[in-house]
C-alpha cells in the first residue's frame, strides 16, 4: 500500500484487472458489497430511474439483498417462478411476468448453479430488457465456455467471507464488457464524483479497500482448485445418496455448478434436520422465506409462484464448505442413510 493509499489504490486496480480477466470480460469495478454491486450496475445501465416505478424481474428464492438492490436503485422488484430442477429463474415464467413497466431482469445463479442464460437472454432481447447477472454465489461457474459474469449487460459479485471467493470482510464487484458502464459504476461508488471531483450524479460511498483487494488477489489464484474440491465433495454425496428419498442437486453441466451450497429436497425435511442435529450435524435452509412473501416486497398484483412455494417447504442445505473433509462428508451421508433406513 505504497503512498498510504488505503482505498481504491493499486491493489484494487490490479484486482479489478485480474477479476475481469478471470471472468472473461473487458472491465470490472470493485465496490463494498454484492448488494451495492447490483444497485450500481442497475443504475449505471440506465434501466431504472427513481420515481418512474420501473419494474425489474428476479427470483423469489434467493437472499433478499437481490430485491433490496432493486429498491435501492429506484426500481420495483417483481418475482417470477423458478425451475424445479435448478432453482433458477424459469424462462417461460419470466415471459409471463413481463409488463409494460418491465425494464430489466436479474437472473440469480443460485447455490453455485448458473441460470439458463441463453434462454433468459433470448426472452429479454425479444422484449428489449436489460439483463444483470446476480453472480454472487457462482464465482467460476461456466456454461458454453463462458464464466458467470460474462453473459449479460453486466454482472454483480459478492465477496462476503463465506463465498467461494471471499474477503476477510465485505466486498463486491461489477463486471461488464461495456467500458462506459463500468466507468459510471466507478463514478457512482465515489459519491457521484468524477475524476475532477465535480458532483455530477447522486452516488454512493461504496469503495473496495486495499486490504480486501490484496487478499482477494491471493485467493483468486486458488479459486479453481477450491471449486474442484467442492465438486469432489458433491460427488461423494451423489455416490452415497443416489437412489434415496433425498432429491439431489441437478446441473446442466459439471462446470455450470461450483457448489457454493449443496441444496437438496426431502418430503420430511424437518424430521431429517432433527435427526441430523441429534448426531451433531448442522443443516440450514437457504432460504426459508420467499422474497415475494416478505412484508417489504409484497405486492397485491403479485401472482402465486407455485414451484418456489412448494420447494421452500422441502429444501435443505447439507454441509459443504471449504474446510469440510471427505471423511466428514461421508459421515453426513451415512447419517442420512441411517434416517432412510
Amino acid at each position: 500500500m505504497a503512498g498510504r493509499v488505503f482505498i481504491l489504490g493499486r491493489e484494487v486496480e490490479a484486482f479489478e484487472e485480474e477479476w475481469a480477466r478471470f471472468c472473461g470480460v473487458r472491465r470490472a469495478a470493485g465496490v463494498n458489497s454484492g448488494t451495492d454491486a447490483l444497485t450500481l450496475a442497475l443504475i449505471a445501465s440506465g434501466a431504472v430511474h427513481k420515481g418512474r416505478r420501473d419494474e425489474v424481474i428476479t427470483s423469489p428464492l434467493t437472499a433478499a439483498y437481490t430485491a433490496l438492490a432493486i429498491l435501492n436503485a429506484g426500481g420495483v422488484p417483481v418475482f417470477a417462478d423458478i425451475d424445479a430442477q435448478t432453482y433458477t429463474l424459469d424462462p417461460p415464467a419470466l415471459e409471463r411476468a413481463i409488463t409494460p413497466r418491465t425494464r430489466a431482469v436479474i437472473p440469480v445463479h443460485l447455490y453455485g448453479q448458473m441460470a439458463d442464460m441463453r434462454a433468459l437472454s433470448e426472452v429479454a432481447a425479444h422484449r428489449g430488457l436489460t439483463v444483470i447477472e446476480d453472480a454472487s454465489q457462482a464465482h467460476g461457474a461456466s456454461v458454453g465456455g463462458k464464466r458467470a459474469g460474462a453473459h449479460a449487460h453486466a454482472a454483480a459479485f459478492s465477496f462476503y467471507p463465506t463465498k467461494n471467493l471471499g474477503a476477510c470482510g465485505d466486498g463486491g464487484a461489477v463486471t461488464s464488457d461495456d467500458a462506459a458502464l463500468i466507468e459510471r459504476v466507478k463514478t457512482l461508488r465515489q459519491g457521484g464524483h468524477a475524476a475532477a471531483f465535480g458532483t455530477g450524479v447522486e452516488g454512493r460511498n461504496s469503495r473496495l479497500d486495499e486490504m480486501q483487494a490484496a487478499l482477494l488477489r491471493v485467493k483468486l489464484q486458488y479459486l479453481e482448485k477450491w471449486n474442484e474440491q467442492r465438486r469432489g465433495l458433491a460427488r461423494i454425496y451423489g455416490e452415497m445418496l443416489r437412489g434415496t428419498t433425498l432429491k439431489l442437486p441437478s446441473t446442466r453441466a459439471p462446470e455450470a455448478h461450483v457448489y457454493h451450497l449443496y441444496v437438496t429436497q426431502h418430503p420430511q425435511r424437518d424430521r431429517l434436520r432433527s435427526h441430523l442435529a441429534a448426531h451433531g450435524i448442522e443443516t440450514l435452509i437457504h432460504y426459508p422465506f420467499l422474497i415475494h412473501q416478505q412484508p417489504l416486497f409484497q405486492r397485491p398484483e403479485q401472482d402465486a409462484l407455485p414451484v418456489a412455494e412448494d420447494l421452500a417447504r422441502k429444501i435443505l442445505s447439507l454441509p459443504l464448505h471449504s474446510h469440510l473433509t471427505e471423511e466428514e462428508t461421508r459421515e453426513v451421508a451415512a447419517k442420512i442413510l441411517l434416517f432412510e433406513a
